[in-house]
Protein backbone atom coordinates (compact mmCIF):
# COMPACT_ATOMS: atom_id res chain seq x y z
CA UNK A 1 0.00 0.00 0.00
CA UNK A 2 2.64 2.55 0.60
CA UNK A 3 4.37 1.36 -2.27
CA UNK A 4 1.48 2.54 -4.11
CA UNK A 5 1.00 5.86 -2.38
CA UNK A 6 4.72 7.04 -3.07
CA UNK A 7 4.27 5.80 -7.14
CA UNK A 8 1.03 7.86 -7.18
CA UNK A 9 3.14 10.77 -5.46
CA UNK A 10 5.90 10.44 -8.43
CA UNK A 11 3.01 10.09 -11.36
CA UNK A 12 0.71 13.64 -10.09
CA UNK A 13 4.54 15.23 -9.43
CA UNK A 14 5.82 14.20 -13.13
CA UNK A 15 2.16 15.39 -14.56
CA UNK A 16 2.32 18.71 -12.34
CA UNK A 17 5.68 19.40 -13.67
CA UNK A 18 4.85 19.00 -17.16
CA UNK A 19 1.39 21.05 -16.74
CA UNK A 20 3.66 24.09 -15.21
CA UNK A 21 6.56 23.52 -17.63
CA UNK A 22 4.87 23.58 -20.93
CA UNK A 23 4.12 26.95 -19.89
CA UNK A 24 7.54 27.99 -19.24
CA UNK A 25 7.95 26.67 -23.32
CA UNK A 26 7.39 29.13 -26.39
CA UNK A 27 4.58 27.85 -28.34
CA UNK A 28 5.67 25.33 -30.65
CA UNK A 29 4.58 25.56 -33.94
CA UNK A 30 4.37 22.87 -36.67
CA UNK A 31 7.66 22.39 -38.25
CA UNK A 32 6.17 22.70 -42.55
CA UNK A 33 9.43 20.16 -43.37
CA UNK A 34 7.63 17.44 -41.26
CA UNK A 35 5.25 17.10 -44.04
CA UNK A 36 8.54 16.42 -46.73
CA UNK A 37 8.78 12.70 -46.82
CA UNK A 38 11.20 11.34 -48.95
CA UNK A 39 9.12 8.49 -50.21
CA UNK A 40 7.29 10.39 -52.71
CA UNK A 41 6.01 7.50 -55.81
CA UNK A 42 3.16 7.46 -56.84
CA UNK A 43 2.00 4.03 -57.83
CA UNK A 44 -1.87 2.89 -59.01
CA UNK A 45 -2.72 6.05 -59.73
CA UNK A 46 -1.76 6.76 -55.25
CA UNK A 47 0.38 9.59 -54.62
CA UNK A 48 2.61 8.73 -51.60
CA UNK A 49 1.70 4.90 -52.44
CA UNK A 50 3.71 3.63 -49.59
CA UNK A 51 3.18 6.20 -46.71
CA UNK A 52 -0.81 5.87 -47.72
CA UNK A 53 -0.84 2.15 -47.98
CA UNK A 54 0.96 1.13 -45.45
CA UNK A 55 -1.79 2.02 -42.95
CA UNK A 56 -4.07 -0.72 -44.27
CA UNK A 57 -2.55 -2.57 -41.16
CA UNK A 58 -4.09 -0.65 -38.48
CA UNK A 59 -7.45 -1.00 -40.89
CA UNK A 60 -7.19 -5.22 -40.17
CA UNK A 61 -6.04 -4.90 -36.94
CA UNK A 62 -8.86 -3.11 -35.77
CA UNK A 63 -11.45 -4.46 -37.40
CA UNK A 64 -10.52 -7.89 -36.81
CA UNK A 65 -10.50 -7.16 -32.71
CA UNK A 66 -13.69 -5.46 -33.05
CA UNK A 67 -15.11 -8.25 -35.06
CA UNK A 68 -13.28 -10.66 -32.13
CA UNK A 69 -15.06 -8.35 -29.27
CA UNK A 70 -16.64 -10.64 -27.14
CA UNK A 71 -13.72 -13.40 -27.22
CA UNK A 72 -11.53 -10.68 -25.42
CA UNK A 73 -10.65 -10.88 -21.64
CA UNK A 74 -11.38 -7.71 -20.42
CA UNK A 75 -13.18 -5.31 -17.83
CA UNK A 76 -16.75 -5.62 -18.66
CA UNK A 77 -17.51 -1.86 -17.46
CA UNK A 78 -15.07 -0.48 -19.21
CA UNK A 79 -16.32 -2.08 -22.80
CA UNK A 80 -16.29 0.83 -24.30
CA UNK A 81 -12.80 2.17 -23.48
CA UNK A 82 -11.53 -1.29 -25.06
CA UNK A 83 -13.96 -0.85 -28.49
CA UNK A 84 -12.60 2.87 -28.84
CA UNK A 85 -9.64 1.46 -28.91
CA UNK A 86 -9.39 -1.10 -31.28
CA UNK A 87 -11.95 1.53 -33.22
CA UNK A 88 -9.37 4.39 -33.26
CA UNK A 89 -7.00 2.08 -34.89
CA UNK A 90 -9.32 1.19 -37.36
CA UNK A 91 -9.97 5.06 -37.96
CA UNK A 92 -6.23 5.47 -38.00
CA UNK A 93 -5.94 3.56 -41.09
CA UNK A 94 -8.22 6.44 -43.00
CA UNK A 95 -7.04 9.59 -41.03
CA UNK A 96 -3.13 8.80 -41.66
CA UNK A 97 -3.50 7.29 -45.36
CA UNK A 98 -5.67 11.03 -46.28
CA UNK A 99 -3.02 12.70 -45.14
CA UNK A 100 -0.30 11.08 -46.90
CA UNK A 101 -2.15 11.66 -50.20
CA UNK A 102 -1.22 15.62 -49.46
CA UNK A 103 0.60 15.85 -46.64
CA UNK A 104 -0.16 19.72 -44.84
CA UNK A 105 -0.81 20.94 -41.66
CA UNK A 106 -4.82 20.67 -42.25
CA UNK A 107 -4.77 16.95 -43.31
CA UNK A 108 -2.55 16.27 -40.60
CA UNK A 109 -5.38 16.98 -38.06
CA UNK A 110 -7.25 14.04 -39.66
CA UNK A 111 -4.05 12.10 -39.28
CA UNK A 112 -3.77 12.80 -35.41
CA UNK A 113 -7.66 13.04 -34.29
CA UNK A 114 -8.11 9.36 -34.52
CA UNK A 115 -4.53 8.57 -32.96
CA UNK A 116 -5.56 10.64 -29.88
CA UNK A 117 -8.92 8.31 -29.71
CA UNK A 118 -6.99 5.13 -29.57
CA UNK A 119 -4.35 6.08 -27.19
CA UNK A 120 -6.32 8.24 -24.34
CA UNK A 121 -8.97 5.09 -24.38
CA UNK A 122 -5.16 2.95 -23.75
CA UNK A 123 -4.34 5.51 -20.77
CA UNK A 124 -7.48 4.82 -18.96
CA UNK A 125 -7.67 1.07 -19.94
CA UNK A 126 -4.35 0.64 -18.42
CA UNK A 127 -5.28 2.64 -15.07
CA UNK A 128 -8.56 0.72 -14.81
CA UNK A 129 -6.35 -2.41 -15.27
CA UNK A 130 -3.63 -1.83 -12.63
CA UNK A 131 -4.79 1.26 -10.40
CA UNK A 132 -8.41 1.12 -10.49
CA UNK A 133 -10.89 0.25 -12.75
CA UNK A 134 -13.45 2.94 -11.33
CA UNK A 135 -11.08 5.47 -11.88
CA UNK A 136 -9.96 4.52 -15.27
CA UNK A 137 -14.00 4.58 -16.12
CA UNK A 138 -14.35 8.23 -14.88
CA UNK A 139 -11.22 9.47 -16.72
CA UNK A 140 -11.96 7.87 -19.72
CA UNK A 141 -14.10 10.43 -21.56
CA UNK A 142 -12.17 13.54 -20.17
CA UNK A 143 -8.81 12.32 -21.48
CA UNK A 144 -10.82 11.58 -24.81
CA UNK A 145 -11.59 14.97 -25.07
CA UNK A 146 -8.53 16.55 -24.10
CA UNK A 147 -6.83 14.74 -26.73
CA UNK A 148 -8.75 15.68 -29.40
CA UNK A 149 -8.76 19.40 -27.69
CA UNK A 150 -5.09 19.62 -27.97
CA UNK A 151 -5.51 18.54 -32.01
CA UNK A 152 -8.03 21.43 -32.56
CA UNK A 153 -6.30 23.98 -30.53
CA UNK A 154 -3.29 23.38 -32.06
CA UNK A 155 -5.16 23.81 -35.54
CA UNK A 156 -6.73 27.05 -34.46
CA UNK A 157 -3.47 28.53 -33.33
CA UNK A 158 -2.11 27.50 -36.80
CA UNK A 159 -5.08 29.07 -38.87
CA UNK A 160 -4.28 31.98 -36.58
CA UNK A 161 -0.39 31.99 -37.16
CA UNK A 162 0.57 30.91 -34.21
CA UNK A 163 1.14 27.60 -34.52
CA UNK A 164 1.39 26.06 -31.02
CA UNK A 165 1.85 22.35 -30.36
CA UNK A 166 2.60 22.20 -26.69
CA UNK A 167 -0.80 20.97 -25.46
CA UNK A 168 -0.38 18.21 -27.92
CA UNK A 169 2.83 17.02 -27.31
CA UNK A 170 1.78 16.78 -23.58
CA UNK A 171 -1.27 14.58 -24.33
CA UNK A 172 0.77 12.44 -26.58
CA UNK A 173 4.06 12.18 -24.59
CA UNK A 174 3.15 12.52 -20.96
CA UNK A 175 1.33 8.60 -21.07
CA UNK A 176 4.60 7.51 -22.48
CA UNK A 177 6.18 8.67 -19.15
CA UNK A 178 3.39 7.57 -16.68
CA UNK A 179 2.61 3.82 -18.12
CA UNK A 180 5.57 2.11 -18.27
CA UNK A 181 5.51 3.05 -14.43
CA UNK A 182 2.14 2.02 -13.82
CA UNK A 183 2.75 -1.17 -15.13
CA UNK A 184 6.30 -1.61 -13.24
CA UNK A 185 4.92 -1.12 -9.65
CA UNK A 186 1.31 -1.68 -9.79
CA UNK A 187 -0.18 -5.45 -9.62
CA UNK A 188 -1.76 -6.28 -13.01
CA UNK A 189 -5.59 -7.76 -12.87
CA UNK A 190 -5.23 -9.89 -16.13
CA UNK A 191 -2.04 -12.07 -17.06
CA UNK A 192 0.17 -11.48 -20.20
CA UNK A 193 1.02 -7.87 -19.29
CA UNK A 194 3.88 -8.39 -21.85
CA UNK A 195 1.87 -7.41 -24.66
CA UNK A 196 1.59 -3.75 -23.22
CA UNK A 197 5.49 -3.87 -23.10
CA UNK A 198 5.62 -4.97 -26.62
CA UNK A 199 3.05 -2.21 -27.57
CA UNK A 200 5.71 0.07 -25.70
CA UNK A 201 8.72 -1.40 -27.59
CA UNK A 202 7.25 -1.07 -31.20
CA UNK A 203 5.84 2.06 -30.42
CA UNK A 204 9.59 3.54 -29.40
CA UNK A 205 10.26 2.00 -32.85
CA UNK A 206 7.70 3.53 -35.11
CA UNK A 207 9.57 6.86 -33.69
CA UNK A 208 13.19 5.89 -34.77
CA UNK A 209 11.59 4.95 -38.23
CA UNK A 210 10.14 7.85 -38.41
CA UNK A 211 13.08 10.23 -37.67
CA UNK A 212 15.32 7.96 -39.70
CA UNK A 213 13.08 8.30 -42.66
CA UNK A 214 15.10 9.07 -45.63
CA UNK A 215 18.43 6.73 -44.48
CA UNK A 216 16.10 3.88 -43.96
CA UNK A 217 14.68 4.74 -47.84
CA UNK A 218 18.35 4.88 -48.77
CA UNK A 219 19.13 1.45 -46.97
CA UNK A 220 16.26 -0.52 -48.58
CA UNK A 221 17.33 0.90 -52.38
CA UNK A 222 14.59 3.27 -52.55
CA UNK A 223 11.82 0.93 -52.04
CA UNK A 224 10.19 1.72 -49.14
CA UNK A 225 11.24 4.61 -46.74
CA UNK A 226 11.33 4.45 -42.93
CA UNK A 227 7.55 6.17 -42.22
CA UNK A 228 5.91 3.55 -44.16
CA UNK A 229 7.59 0.90 -42.27
CA UNK A 230 6.62 2.76 -39.17
CA UNK A 231 3.15 2.51 -39.90
CA UNK A 232 3.85 -1.42 -40.30
CA UNK A 233 5.44 -1.24 -36.76
CA UNK A 234 3.13 0.33 -34.95
CA UNK A 235 0.09 -1.58 -36.31
CA UNK A 236 1.90 -4.90 -35.78
CA UNK A 237 2.40 -3.71 -31.84
CA UNK A 238 -1.52 -3.17 -31.50
CA UNK A 239 -1.88 -6.48 -33.00
CA UNK A 240 0.66 -8.15 -30.15
CA UNK A 241 -1.93 -6.37 -27.96
CA UNK A 242 -4.64 -7.72 -29.41
CA UNK A 243 -3.35 -11.02 -29.16
CA UNK A 244 -2.67 -10.57 -25.54
CA UNK A 245 -6.57 -9.45 -24.81
CA UNK A 246 -7.37 -13.07 -26.00
CA UNK A 247 -5.18 -15.36 -24.52
CA UNK A 248 -4.67 -13.27 -21.30
CA UNK A 249 -6.60 -14.50 -17.83
CA UNK A 250 -7.62 -12.60 -14.41
CA UNK A 251 -4.73 -12.77 -11.53
CA UNK A 252 -7.66 -11.75 -8.86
Amino acid sequence: MKKNKLTMILMWSITLVALIGIFFIEPISQDLGYHNFIDDKEMLGIPHFWNVMSNVPFLIVGVMALMQFKKLNIIAEMGVAYWLLFFGIALVAFGSGYYHLNPDNHTLVWDRLPMTIAFMSLFAIIISEFINARLGGVLLFPLILVGIASVLYWQWTEVNGVGDLRIYALVQFLPILLIPIILLMYSPKYSHISGYWWLLLFYVAAKALEYYDSQVFELLGGFISGHSIKHVAAALGTYILFLSYKKRSSTE
